[in-house]
């Protein structure tokens, strides 16, 4: 396994951290871990540590793994690290089956969390079914507490 760190110098002792957490993944992505293989490992995105936020890097790897069924696979992972006073801390991993699904990992990596919206279509259902269990509700309650 070859890391390109041509940006930054990466301490052996993290590079070896980095390349357990490559494993992790894999082996958390169902994939043989003693036959699948990390051929590329390079950091991509680097957000140093300052007085008022905690710093980030996203690390990427790729190789071919061999799947529970015996095929081989290609793999296209990502770790994702929070820069913490200098300690590298894991916050998220993955193996993807595809480049354009890593990639959209990266996008959201780089404008944080994806925001739902109010108004979409299975929220409005969602608020029709609550009405129709509040107003069934009512009905079966209010003649007990208003008896004739």
């Amino acid at each position: 396994m070859s890391a390109d760190t041509k940006a930054i110098q990466i301490p052996e002792k993290l590079l070896r951290q980095i390349r357990d957490d490559c494993q992790r993944a894999v082996r958390n992505a169902r994939l043989c871990p003693s036959k699948s293989q990390v051929s590329q490992l390079r950091c991509i995105d680097t957000r140093p540590e300052t007085d008022e936020a905690f710093g980030a890097q996203l690390w990427y790897f790729d190789g071919h793994g061999i799947d529970t069924e015996g095929r081989q696979v290609p793999i296209f992972g990502a770790l994702e690290y929070s820069l913490q006073f200098g300690i590298h801390e894991r916050i998220d991993s993955g193996v993807f089956e595809s480049l354009s699904q890593r990639d959209r990992f990266h996008s959201v990596y780089r404008r944080g969390l994806v925001r739902g919206s109010l108004w979409h279509p299975a929220h409005k259902w969602l608020a029709l079914g609550m009405l129709l269990v509040a107003l069934t509700t009512l009905i079966k309650v209010l003649p007990r507490l208003f008896p004739e």
